[in-house]
């Protein structure tokens, strides 16, 4: 559709349909790093306080998506079909939000909402949870004799903090542009109707911001956390020879990991 065509042909329900889950999506993404950055924040500068619960934890993936389901129905609901004339007796077929032009006052609030809601602040939150941990994580004296095993400890925290100050500049980098595209389309529209590769441009955008959820898979995996680990145990008992049987599983997760057992779970608890 966007790169061959630009032109939508598979009717009104499946236009509807899609922009909604996409949309749903993209909403859940910022929801589930901000319910994140909020954990992490509470996990490793208030690490006495009880940590959540089963039942906690289950409400608050169901709030977050309740609160991305309810906020996307407008956009399932305005979205259209529209015959754009490109060039002379070509016609191509647009498909997304579209308001009437009396309601172009409830949309404007209603981006504005979205707007401060999705990405506002959630970045205000996040810089500031995040701004916490790093000074938490970095800057924090480590007391006593600074052993080989302090060091690689101090180590795995700046690992920690630079992956969370990637995830949130991912975030950032990723979806500033489509909500600076979609502010200069919305209330400067005469800026882009001159504009011959509109559409080309507004694909472009959200393809950038679509990426983000990609990027923070790859941050998430490579790193060298739970995911990591688990997975290398599971080649290990995939492939280990006969003889490995009996040793235990404990020594398996050592070579593994490469590191101490100690230093291991002192990084796993940091992060």
């Amino acid at each position: 559709y966007v790169v061959r065509q630009l032109s939508w042909e598979h009717g009104h329900v499946l236009c509807a349909s899609v922009n909604y889950l996409r949309t749903v999506s993209l909403y859940v993404s910022t929801n589930a790093l901000l319910a994140i950055a909020i954990d992490r924040y509470l996990a490793i500068v208030h690490p006495l306080k009880p940590r959540m619960n089963y039942q906690t934890a289950s409400f608050l993936i169901a709030l977050v998506w309740m609160v991305s389901i309810l906020i996307a129905i407008p956009s399932a609901y305005f979205t259209t079909e529209t015959t754009l004339v490109i060039v002379k007796n070509q016609e191509k077929i647009f498909c997304g939000q579209i308001w009437p032009v009396d309601q172009q006052l409830r949309y404007k609030s209603y981006f504005l909402f979205v707007f401060g809601l999705e990405f506002v602040g959630p970045v205000i939150t996040m810089t500031l949870c995040y701004a916490r941990i790093s000074q938490e994580l970095w800057f924090k004296a480590v007391p006593g004799f600074q052993t080989e095993q302090i060091r690689k400890r101090l180590r795995c925290r700046r690992k920690t903090v630079l992956l969370l100050m990637g995830i949130l500049t991912a975030y950032v980098l990723c979806w500033a542009p489509f909500y600076g595209f979609t502010i200069v389309r919305d209330f400067f529209p005469t800026v882009v109707v001159k504009e011959k590769h509109y559409l080309t441009a507004f694909y472009v955008v959200e393809c950038i911001a679509m990426s983000n959820s990609m990027i923070n898979t790859i941050c998430f995996v490579t790193v060298k956390n739970n995911t990591m680990k688990y997975f290398k145990k599971m080649l290990l008992l995939h492939w280990r020879p006969s003889h490995y049987g009996s040793k235990s599983s404990a020594d398996l997760d050592l070579k593994a990991s490469g590191v101490p057992a100690t230093e291991e779970v002192d990084c796993i608890r940091l992060k």
